[in-house]
């Protein structure tokens, strides 16, 4: 199972098993995200706790980051039982079809923990070994916003859009990047680690690039982030640290609203994520790599 690739990284078409298509996963994907949604959303402890910490005590592991990930698992399970799946919280499954399910079950933990309006379920199928940073494509994916009672959906080749959560029925309105194309114009979404010694790399990094930009946000979601850009309320968006279910929906989503999703050499990842329309991601990720654009 092999899939072809064209101008910035972007994956083509992919060869699906047997009896699978494109649609059919884009469907899986909006159900299982707006399913997690509600969960998180109208099942939210009034207390909220914190169950355990990652890499610092700033990046927290919430109870109901666990049980959002315990339903999507029961959820894909039932319906592609022979697919993979890997998700931010670590209770991974070895599949047998090439297919893998990449879920992050609450993106945007201290937004929820918060209460901060701005956290999603982000939802997608790929193929390859997620597990590597080269060796994957994202083919369809959703992210549910649960605060807004939205998804935003894509499947390779299908388009962008958003909807009014889980009801496939109504109308969408299909998603188109901005077509900005000046760097000093640009707003851009960004995102920062939970390390103190890679938050002091990034501060660095923001004195350099907020001088060149119009202005910078700083949301919290890098799904969240990633879907913006696709629907063209900010016009790029970069960070460093992202992981494969960070960004494995959202990267899809920019590419079928017409973007395009980069890392410093080549495909996005760990080191650099930069995603923005045509005319503006080169700029943006030259900013980023050596502070010297065009």
């Amino acid at each position: 199972m092999t899939t072809a690739r064209s101008d910035h990284g972007r994956q083509d078409a992919p060869e699906l098993p047997a009896g699978t298509t494109v649609e059919e996963l884009e469907r899986l994907c909006i159900r299982f995200a707006v399913e997690a949604g509600r969960f998180i959303r109208d099942e939210r402890p009034p207390r909220m706790g914190v169950a355990a910490t990652k890499s610092t005590e700033t990046d927290v592991v919430t109870v109901m980051d666990r049980r959002s990930e315990e339903l999507l698992h029961r959820l894909i399970q039932q319906a592609r039982p022979d697919d993979g799946i890997l998700g931010e919280e670590g209770a991974d499954v070895a599949g047998s079809t090439g297919l893998t399910w990449v879920i992050d079950p609450i993106d945007g933990t201290v937004n929820y923990l918060y209460e901060v309006p701005a956290y999603a379920v982000s939802v997608a199928v790929v193929v390859g070994d997620a597990r590597t940073e080269q060796g994957w494509a994202p083919v369809a994916g959703a992210v549910a916003d649960p605060s807004l009672r939205l998804v935003h959906h894509a499947g390779r080749g299908t388009g962008a859009r958003t909807r009014p959560e889980g009801d496939l029925d109504v109308a969408a309105t299909a998603l188109t990047v901005s077509g900005e194309d000046r760097l000093a114009r640009t707003l851009l979404a960004t995102g920062f680690g939970y390390a103190p010694e890679v938050r002091a790399r990034q501060a660095d990094v923001m004195r350099r690039v907020l001088p060149r930009v119009r202005d910078i946000r700083r949301i919290g979601s890098a799904a969240l982030d990633l879907v913006r850009v696709a629907e063209g309320s900010v016009d790029a968006y970069a960070e460093t640290g992202l992981n494969a279910w960070d960004l494995a929906a959202g990267w899809l989503i920019v590419e079928e609203a017409g973007g395009v999703v980069v890392g410093a050499q080549g495909r996005p990842g760990k080191e650099l994520t930069v995603a923005a329309g045509p005319a503006l991601v080169e700029q943006v990720r030259t900013l980023f790599t050596d502070g010297t654009p065009d």
